[in-house]
């Protein structure tokens, strides 16, 4: 299994999103998102457009629009969003759950090739079934903190530069935004 690069940009687009809403940022512009990503703007726009369909993402139309999520993170497993954009996750297609198709070996329930390639597909599927967008986003801000790396979304502020603990952006960022 190889994840395409439009799965790739498809998950590491939620992850920024879901970052951007853990910071206090409840939309995100497309611009935003293909510069934080270093992303081909048109090809991200597809995936988007593909996330929003199956009910991933929305978006807000206009000046001050942009994308947020449109499922909580817990929601949202990692599986599903490969399984959306790439189809299956199984290597060769006898052990796909969901496209299966017959292979050509003379005896399937015996191919030694075909018990691995299931073992290797469970285990694929476990562990992509698993995660969450919330975990991620979780694991990588606690990261990006503990390295004092400049959080996006934030103008560059890095974690060590803040007053008081995350609390202060999301309520700071309300507050900027009741006074607009």
């Amino acid at each position: 299994m190889k994840i395409s690069k439009r799965g790739e940009y498809a998950l590491r687009a939620l992850i920024d999103i879901g970052i951007a809403q853990e910071l206090g940022r409840e939309l995100v512009q497309i611009n935003e998102l293909a510069q934080q990503e270093r992303l081909p703007i048109k090809f991200l726009e597809q995936i988007l457009t593909q996330l929003k369909e199956a009910g991933y993402v929305d978006s807000k139309r206009g000046k001050l629009g942009g994308y947020f999520l449109a499922k909580p993170m817990k929601k949202i497993k990692f599986g599903a969003v490969i399984r959306l954009i790439d189809g299956p996750l199984a290597p060769i297609s006898c052990v796909s759950v969901t496209a299966y198709e017959r292979c050509t070996c003379p005896d399937e329930a015996h191919c030694g090739l075909r018990m691995l390639m299931l073992d290797v597909r469970n285990s694929i599927a476990a562990i992509l079934d698993r995660y969450t967008l919330a975990d991620t986003v979780e694991v990588t801000l606690r990261k990006m903190r503990r390295d004092k790396v400049a959080l996006p979304f934030l103008g560059g502020i890095l974690r060590a530069q803040l007053p008081a603990p995350l609390e202060f952006v999301k309520q700071n960022a309300k507050s900027k935004r009741k006074t607009k």
